[in-house]
């Protein structure tokens, strides 16, 4: 009986004539995907913090640059800047929209299934490769992270061009593709911070056993990478840290006002706080809680009416801080996120065909040189799927579905390796035959598995894939058996047809999924969510606004009018308790306004005794107070300050309520 171990021949140079049906295909898979990373983006979701810091870049270079929150660059975000450039230049050039805003990341979502194509290409050849960038695109996470304005998007295009880099340098043992490769690990840094180093020790080791080269020459060409990838991810941080703190805006998400604190403690260290790491000595606002966009905050989804006008609304913020920080604790220790309602549902449809594919793939090419091409590609997409599935499973991911898209590429190159073996195996016979029907079985009972969890969304997608499961077994088996007059030319064909029904059942169930984004109820969740799931961070709150819009409310008009006539010359139009309040007047009006605690309201920026500096300087005029709530530290000792030294404005000046409004505006300029 054939084995599978000796099914196929040894792995071909990439073909010069591509099939004829290759680029049509290729065109086709491009397409759909700008289908589902566009779709009515006019009315897509975005959070408004982030949305707010595009506005501001846009506006001054020195924002830019530094990733400031406001115009005047007051403080920065609570990540790198990166990952908001080409949105901020994209608004520059074209206006501020909400398609501005996301346009980018469609665009970065299309690259990425081009380059996907192009690694998997070269490693095992066209079919393999577009089977793969089709999963790719199928799969829900992927659909909705290059809806979304986060930073995962140009991440996981930057870490596939550095796997595509990597694997050309493990085959060829040249040093120009593996600096390359560092070269795009230090980019995605620029974009996702630490997170991109995860890949580092997979491409490390698949380059110093695989590269035809020997080993001096292979930890020389290593250790080049990486110091060339740690030089060009700390090239930012290093500029910033030896700016002088009065020449740059503060660090968000320190006490320490160091850039050093932001990256490792805050958005690194904390989410890890199910394993026992403590970020408390590390100058992080808030230790051990995970504080990605939403974690804390209000998200909004914005929409636009006409060219010039975009709105938003608010969709979550109203869970307290207890609740918060027990969901985020019980994130941390569950293992089995990834597998499970409702991360499962969003990346998990290609566990099987991808753990086939690995499987397959490095048993069939045991004990071929260390140098093999088609193993060390298998070491290389298997690695990147394991390192990322184990650190999402022991860090926060809080409900945030758009971190998976880099879960996503690895499984769906695995899957495209496998339907090749698959197909080699089922036309070799014997025992290897049994693998193709036995992954498209377990496929189809752990897409039952996920879809049951969701019994009443599109409960035809799962007994659509049972049927086409059958009918690839029943013509598979049809042309097994070839009955005499079955003609040579006819059981390929019917072969074909099997093969093509066995990938539909793999794929039908997440395509459905994938394709909900064309539903505006489904669509326009600004965490990624795809699906069922995707209720709870649109419907269940997209009636549960904070007022934020990118229109000012007649009232807001007044009173931007009213500080505006007597701004007198002032930098900020006027200092405000939480950058909530701030948002409506940065994107309708490009305005400076200074926001008290950064994006957690637990930054010291400005302190009481720098407001007061600042009123001083007549760079502050105005501070718009809340009546009532729950005041940070900061906040609270600048709201004291304010009280006691500044004067309260008449409302019915500035269009305010005289009894029972929300806030209070507050004249300074008369202290000093």
């Amino acid at each position: 009986m054939t084995t599978i171990a000796t099914v196929a021949a040894p792995a071909l140079p990439e073909p010069r004539v591509r099939p004829r049906y290759a680029r049509p295909a290729l065109l086709l898979i491009a397409a759909l995907a700008a289908l589902l990373y566009s779709w009515d983006i006019g009315d897509s979701g975005y959070h408004a913090f982030y949305a707010d810091a595009v506005r501001s870049m846009s506006l001054s270079w020195k924002a830019f640059f530094y990733g400031s929150f406001d115009p005047s660059s007051s403080v920065t975000l609570d990540k790198l800047p990166g990952y908001l450039w080409p949105q901020a230049l994209t608004v520059r050039l074209l206006g501020f929209h909400t398609w501005t805003l996301l346009l980018p990341q469609a665009v970065e979502g299309v690259l990425s299934v081009l380059v996907l194509h192009r690694a998997v290409r070269r490693w095992t050849g066209e079919g393999a490769a577009l089977v793969a960038a089709a999963a790719f695109v199928v799969t829900p996470t992927v659909a909705g992270l290059f809806r979304t304005v986060t930073e995962d998007a140009l991440f996981t295009l930057l870490l596939l061009l550095a796997v595509d880099a990597v694997q050309r340098a493990a085959s060829t043992a040249r040093l120009r593709p593996l600096l390359a490769a560092g070269a795009w690990i230090g980019l995605g840094f620029q974009a996702k911070m630490i997170e991109a180093w995860v890949a580092l020790p997979v491409f490390g080791l698949v380059y110093l056993v695989c590269a035809p080269t020997r080993l001096r020459r292979r930890l020389l060409h290593t250790a080049a990478a990486g110091v060339l990838a740690l030089a060009v991810s700390l090239s930012w941080m290093t500029a910033v840290s030896l700016t002088p703190a009065a020449d740059r805006p503060y660090v968000d998400g320190t006490t320490d006002n160091s850039v050093f604190s932001m990256v490792v403690g805050y958005n690194f260290l904390s989410r890890f706080g199910g394993l026992g790491v403590n970020a408390a000595s590390t100058g992080s606002v808030t230790a051990g809680v995970g504080h990605d966009a939403g974690s804390t905050a209000t998200g909004t989804s914005a929409g636009t009416s006409g060219a010039a006008r975009t709105g938003t609304r608010a969709k979550a913020g109203t869970a307290d801080r207890t609740e918060r920080v027990a969901a985020a604790s019980q994130d941390r220790s569950g293992w089995s996120k990834l597998f499970v309602k409702p991360l499962g549902s969003q990346v998990g449809w290609l566990y099987p065909s991808a753990l086939a594919g690995l499987v397959l793939g490095l048993w069939r090419r045991r004990g071929r040189p260390r140098t093999d091409r088609q193993r060390s590609g298998h070491l290389l997409w298997g690695g990147l799927a394991g390192v990322f599935l184990l650190v999402f499973s022991a860090g926060a991911v809080d409900g945030h579905t758009y971190y998976l898209g880099v879960v996503a590429a690895p499984l769906a190159a695995l899957t495209g390796a496998g339907s090749t073996l698959l197909r080699r195996a089922h036309r070799a016979g014997g025992r290897a035959a049994l693998a193709l029907p036995v992954t498209v079985a377990a496929g189809l009972a752990w897409a039952f598995a996920v879809s049951r969890e969701y019994p009443g969304f599109l409960p035809w997608a799962w007994p659509s894939a049972l049927a086409l499961g059958l009918l690839s077994a029943v013509l598979l088996l049809w042309e097994r058996l070839r009955p005499a007059t079955l003609r040579p030319a006819a059981a390929r064909r019917i072969a074909a047809l099997g093969l093509a029904a066995a990938l539909a059942a793999t794929l039908v169930s997440p395509a459905a999924w994938s394709a909900s984004v064309l539903s505006h109820r489904y669509g326009h969740s600004w965490l990624g969510t795809v699906g069922a799931p995707a209720l709870k961070s649109t419907g269940a709150h997209a009636t549960s606004g904070s007022g934020v819009s990118a229109t000012l409310t007649r009232r807001q008009r007044e009173l931007y009018a009213y500080l505006t006539a007597h701004r007198d010359g002032a930098e900020y139009l006027m200092a405000v308790e939480s950058w909530q309040q701030a948002t409506p007047y940065i994107l309708a009006e490009g305005a400076s306004v200074l926001a008290v605690g950064g994006y957690t309201g637990l930054a010291p920026t400005p302190t009481a005794a720098q407001l007061a500096s600042l009123v001083a300087e007549g760079k502050v005029r105005y501070v718009l107070l809340r009546h009532s709530g729950h005041r940070t530290a900061p906040r609270a000792s600048v709201s004291t300050w304010v009280h006691t030294n500044c004067t309260l404005v008449p409302a019915a000046g500035y269009g305010g309520r005289s009894t029972g409004g929300s806030t209070d505006l507050y004249s300074c300029s008369n202290h000093f």
